[in-house]
């Protein structure tokens, strides 16, 4: 029981400090071709924050016992855009009205809202579809809807690329280059790549600790990887986005938050519909239910003015106790 524990944090650790890196590397490189902020916050710093949470179900799936791991792969893929909605979006939100009433900012998110809405109407419509019609198709079909959910993403990237947005804000330096005020494109992505290896690696430990812990404790997989695993994998997103509002970056917080949810609900849930029975229970279906209505509540508040947005952002945090509270009920029974 205690080396599953210590193999299941020391893979979490190895996620977390991996994603740093990661996000830290992409954002340099965001920087160093002179991107936007629109298109560092919601494609570069968010597929970078995403990536552990995309790794976790591709290693589960591919490398675990067929049911376990596609039970785990499938809440790890679920959970994603559940907590991003539920959990991350909330605590920036509170993080404003924290920061305002100890006077260090207003009660506005300053937010490019075109790009928030463009997020949020990919997101909900291929999430959509994930819920309410790929548990109904073929296999075949599946495969097109997968295919299909990923030329969507492609599509999304153009439009962020081609859209109009500020530059990026002050960036941090690259860790594997700290004394260095301009450094080149190879060691950046030197950085990217020994991230995602040892990201890898972190998933591998991480998931082998998830099942074992879960069988000991007689917990379902799914159940135990929807509600823990996206928690510990979007810390990077949460302590990012958290960190940016604190420095004002709020287009780069929200964008990274809606930029990840717009890649979870299209490139893991291909994978998981070609390659998982994605065959969805109750709580699997409630989540992605409660993800859908809090994401359209934040796109709802985004036409009502940014200090209105700061508590709508917020009102999501509703569903996440709701959720938890159903989930105990559950395990209990």
């Amino acid at each position: 029981m205690v080396v599953d524990f210590l193999l299941f944090v020391v893979g979490l650790v190895l996620i977390l400090v991996s994603g740093e890196l990661f996000t830290n590397a992409v954002e340099a490189i965001g920087d160093k071709l002179n991107l936007s902020k629109n298109a560092t916050g919601s494609i570069l710093a968010a597929v970078g924050t995403a990536l552990p949470e995309t790794i976790l179900p591709i290693i589960a799936v591919l490398f675990f016992s067929k049911a376990t791991g596609e039970d785990i792969g499938i809440g790890a893929i679920l959970g994603a855009p559940f907590m991003l909605s539920t959990l991350a979006f909330p605590l920036v939100g509170i993080t404003v009205i924290l920061a305002y009433l100890a006077k260090k900012r207003d009660l506005s998110l300053k937010i490019e809202e075109v790009g928030l809405r463009r997020d949020l109407i990919f997101f909900l419509f291929a999430y959509s579809i994930a819920l309410f019609i790929v548990p109904f198709e073929n296999h075949m079909l599946r495969v097109f809807t997968a295919l299909f959910l990923l030329f969507l993403y492609v599509f999304y990237v153009f439009l962020t690329l081609k859209s109009e947005s500020e530059d990026v804000e002050g960036v941090e330096k690259l860790y594997f280059a700290p004394k260095s005020k301009n450094p080149g494109l190879r060691i950046m992505i030197f950085q990217l790549i020994f991230a995602l290896v040892l990201m890898i690696a972190g998933a591998h430990a991480f998931v082998e600790g998830l099942e074992k812990i879960s069988i000991q404790f007689g917990l379902s997989p799914l159940l135990f990887s929807l509600l823990v695993a996206p928690i510990a994998t979007e810390l990077p997103e949460k302590v990012n986005s958290v960190l940016w509002v604190l420095r004002g970056k709020d287009a780069l917080a929200v964008g990274n938050i809606s930029g990840a949810m717009v890649f979870q609900s299209t490139i893991p849930v291909s994978f998981g519909i070609v390659f998982t029975h994605w065959d969805l229970d109750q709580l699997a279906m409630i989540s992605g239910i409660f993800a859908i209505i809090a994401s359209f509540l934040v796109l709802t508040f985004s036409y009502a003015g940014k200090k209105v947005l700061t508590f709508g952002i917020t009102s999501g945090i509703v569903f996440y106790l709701i959720y938890l509270v159903l989930a105990i009920k559950n395990i209990k029974g």
